[in-house]
């Protein structure tokens, strides 16, 4: 792995993933892989769709064995131990696979079964702030009402572990809110820890407090969401003179511009930053805050660390 900020230690993590690589035929679709998913937090994995988020996920549940690399959830084996694992974890997939054929309430009854831990107070509680009939066929939901119904069951046993793969897509950003909100509740009322996937970055910004970058199988950056954001900065800058050709400089991952003024998104401290651009004959005009997208769109495009700037 490639981490450039420091990243959880393993020492309270809830999911420690060390070395994990996983191919698919020759396509390697995790690439030693590792992270560590601190108890309480709500984690987010950014990555387009199919840079492994999937992939990792399906690791953490247990249903794919490790090729490479070690897997723990809550200290266990989740391909070794999986009942003590999934009894504690709760868990939302994208797709909402849930019996269309059950009504709203039979699916409630259902689920209770599987898990001592059931809270049916906090169940009815759910069902009612998600507005879900309780004799309605899961078949005729809407999109928006099947997302709530999957994760209501996900969280009805208070895991101590919640993992989603893509919650809200496809939802109208009234769910959505609705979505994450629980979510937030969850952890902050009760310390429980949340580990998620989505490509909306806007939506791991809003909640997250740690977060990775996967691209490709690989982790470009990790580390605590806040420490990711003052790390990174845009600067606009004014050459003495007209580059003759694009400028590289140190610690820049994306530049564009023309002339004498450039910007573009930079990785370091700012006296690091000031001492990259003075060497190349700039001055820094101003310094902007950075989003979590443009982070990952420059981390992109740059790839690594102390890669230079790249020609688009």
């Amino acid at each position: 792995m490639t981490s450039l900020l420091p990243s959880p230690s393993s020492a309270d993590s809830v999911v420690s993933v060390n070395g994990l690589t996983r191919r698919f035929g020759s396509r390697i679709a995790l690439d030693e892989v590792s992270l560590h998913v601190p108890r309480g937090s709500i984690f987010g994995l950014v990555g387009e769709n199919g840079a492994g988020k999937t992939t990792l996920l399906r690791h953490v549940l247990g249903l794919l064995r490790p090729e490479a690399g070690i897997v723990r959830v809550l200290g266990l084996d989740p391909v070794a131990e999986p009942v003590e694992v999934l009894s504690r974890t709760g868990y939302l997939s994208e797709t909402r696979d849930l019996p269309d054929w059950m009504r709203v309430d039979e699916l409630l009854r259902y689920t209770r079964a599987f898990y001592r831990t059931w809270d049916a107070n906090y169940a009815e509680e759910l069902r009612r702030q998600f507005e879900l009939p309780p004799d309605q066929r899961i078949r005729s939901l809407s999109q928006g009402q099947l997302a709530k119904a999957g994760l209501l069951v996900a969280l009805a046993f208070r895991p101590e572990l919640l993992v989603l793969d893509e919650p809200s897509s496809g939802l109208d950003p009234v769910v959505r809110r609705d979505i994450l909100e629980a979510i937030i509740r969850t952890v902050a009322e009760e310390r429980r820890t949340v580990l998620f996937s989505s490509h909306l970055l806007d939506e791991i910004e809003r909640v997250c407090d740690y977060v990775a970058m996967i691209r490709a199988g690989r982790v470009l950056l990790a580390g605590r969401l806040d420490d990711i954001k003052a790390a990174h900065h845009r600067l606009h800058l004014r050459f003495g003179a007209t580059p003759h050709r694009p400028p590289r400089i140190e610690r820049a991952l994306s530049l564009c511009g023309g002339g004498r003024e450039w910007s573009g998104v930079f990785y370091g401290d700012r006296p690091l930053l000031t001492r990259s651009v003075e060497a190349v004959g700039a001055e820094i005009l101003e310094e902007e805050p950075v989003s979590l997208d443009e982070i990952f769109v420059a981390r992109s495009s740059s790839g690594w660390s102390e890669a230079p700037y790249q020609e688009s």
